[in-house]
């Protein structure tokens, strides 16, 4: 069955005119870089078929190509639907991509994992028109990839790359003006939503913000605009239980967003947020909502055997979360990628929290940097408006600064992000370089460690003692920096996988179990080891399969190999005196 995205792709900032964009396109390799030549932009028909928006490399796309390939072309034609500005939107390509219309290029942006739009009404004519795509991909150490490999193969725990158009196309129409950005940021103690709205021609001169919650009106403002960018507050009342979203009541407030120019509405837009507040007290606990929070999250790679990193359909990421639910899990760590629109959105709505965290470039220099800040800054930005969103890590590891526990340069660099994530979103903590090597500049020690048993967990990790830790044979605190009472969460741990599963490539963390009940034993010894520990949380190693990595709770056609319920009752059992 061939796999189609035909969903609206943003559902956290939706507009109800529009028009998809995925579905069969045609494809060109262009490993020659000839595709000028031959008259690509200018609208040449291009000799193979592919199924956006799935890469060439998966099956889904029905080219199914794991060749590197560093140039590739779509095109396809459409023709305007509507009589108002037009607005060409996608959700994600990888890495560099020019985009032209009608022969025209409308703009150019890089970078995997951040949503881009070019207005090209001045582009669009009458009757039909040609849109082309050109994706240029290379090897390199210093583009943040996350978990694709930039050696020409698998390896590890790297994966087959990702080239190209990877998440959905659209196009969008508004009026005289239109939101380009909105931000949504909740405060708990006063009851109010702030943030920035920016437009995309400035001309407009009045927003009306409708506040709602299951169709009762919470509260309706109108806000004067300034030029392309202005900051709002918005009071909405009284505090009241029903309002307040948690994990076990994930109430979510509907804001309808219409912009006007001289008396007339030109946009309207819809999303929602939530009424909560992340923070830590005096004793270095996590709270949510003024309360403390332990937090029992999973690894989540978001890989897919036949559309790799594209989920096959937005039901496949909510049944995800779902399965993570009901294995007792309370959330996940989005490791190396930023998810699909229908995650968040999903996550939100189920009361299951999430981590942000920058997919890493594997080198450090200039470029890298650059890319990298540039990038991680579109990402928050998104990001923000994420109700399930609690943290985000702009580091793993060390990658792409391995010299940070002595290198006071790449200290500075990593310092630096720490600082400038929190002037982009202020009402987050940041796990500034998860997993060791930990910097002064951190709201949160997240330690990965993959002991065999839990009483290693128990033994070492003390509070007392977290400073001169060594996980995994590297210094948890970097040089010139001293453990200052932050929560501290075990976010890496367990990756144990069944030794049916282990053959050639084929890997775990941990040596493989024998089957269902010998799994469950060596769970339940490294639950005992945690919750013994003084963790403000945990994240295992990992939700499902993923290529050659197989220590997953479920195989990478999402099959299970345990029962939930099992996985849920240890999960529970241990975790009763953190909650």
């Amino acid at each position: 069955m061939k796999s189609e995205r035909l969903e609206y792709p943003r559902p956290q900032l939706r507009r109800e005119r529009w028009t998809p964009l995925n579905g069969e396109w045609e494809f060109a390799f262009d490993d020659e870089n000839a595709g000028d030549l031959r008259g690509y932009p200018a609208g040449v028909r291009l000799p193979m078929r592919i199924n956006v928006p799935f890469s060439y490399q998966c099956e889904a796309s029905g080219v199914g190509d794991s060749a590197e390939h560093s140039t590739v072309w779509y095109r396809r034609t459409f023709v305007r639907e509507d009589d108002g500005r037009v607005l060409l939107c996608f959700n994600g390509c990888d890495y560099r991509t020019d985009v032209w219309v009608n022969g025209h290029h409308v703009g150019s942006h890089e970078g995997a994992y951040c949503a881009f739009s070019f207005e090209i009404t001045d582009y669009v004519r009458a009757g039909e028109n040609i849109l082309t795509v050109r994706c240029r991909d290379w090897p390199s150490a210093a583009q943040p990839r996350g978990k694709q490999s930039w050696t020409g193969k698998p390896f590890d725990c790297w994966y087959t790359p990702t080239t190209g158009i990877w998440q959905s196309v659209w196009i969008e129409y508004f009026g005289e003006d239109g939101v380009r950005e909105l931000s949504l940021l909740p405060d708990f103690d006063a009851f109010s939503l702030s943030g920035e709205l920016e437009l995309l021609r400035g001309c407009a001169d009045e927003a009306e913000f409708t506040v709602t919650h299951r169709d009762t009106l919470i509260k309706r403002e109108c806000v004067p605009l300034t030029g392309d960018l202005t900051r709002y507050r918005i009071l909405l009342g009284e505090r009241k239980e029903e309002l307040v979203w948690s994990p076990a009541h994930p109430n979510l407030l509907d804001v309808r967003l219409r912009i006007f120019s001289k008396g007339t509405c030109v946009d309207t837009v819809y999303t929602r947020f939530g009424m909560r507040k992340i923070g830590t007290d005096e004793d270095g606990n996590l709270l949510l909502n003024g309360e403390k929070f332990y937090q029992r999250l999973v690894l989540d790679q978001g890989y897919w055997p036949e559309s790799g990193l594209t989920p096959p359909s937005k039901e496949a990421v909510r049944q995800d979360i779902e399965y993570a639910i009901a294995m007792g899990f309370n959330g996940a760590r989005k490791h190396q990628k930023i998810e699909d629109p229908y995650y968040y959105y999903y996550a939100e709505e189920l009361g299951f929290v999430t981590w942000c965290e920058m997919p890493s470039a594997y080198a450090f220099h200039t470029r890298a940097m650059i890319a990298l800040t540039e990038q991680w800054q579109k990402i928050v930005a998104r990001a923000r408006n994420n109700t399930s969103n609690i943290c985000y890590v702009p580091f793993n590891e060390s990658w792409g600064v391995a010299e940070i526990c002595h290198d006071p340069v790449q200290q500075d660099f990593v310092r630096a992000i720490y600082q400038l994530t929190h002037a982009l979103d202020p009402t987050r903590p940041v796990s500034a370089n998860d997993g060791w090597e930990c910097l002064d500049k951190t709201d949160v020690i997240g330690i990965h460690d993959y002991a065999y048993s839990g009483a290693q967990f128990e033994q070492k990790y003390a509070r007392s003692g977290f400073g001169a830790l060594y996980p995994q044979g590297r210094k948890l605190m970097a040089q010139g920096c001293e453990y200052a009472g932050q929560p501290v969460l075990l976010t890496e741990f367990g990756g144990i996988a069944m030794k049916e599963s282990i053959d050639g490539n084929a890997w775990g963390y941990n040596e493989g179990a024998a089957d269902e009940e010998d799994f469950l034993t060596r769970y339940r010894n490294l639950l005992e080891g945690v919750y013994a520990s003084a963790f403000q949380g945990f994240c295992y190693t990992q939700l499902t399969d993923v290529q050659q990595e197989v220590n997953g709770l479920l195989r990478y056609d999402r099959t299970p190999k345990f029962e939930f319920s099992r996985i849920r009752a240890l999960n529970e059992a241990y975790g009763k005196n953190k909650d």
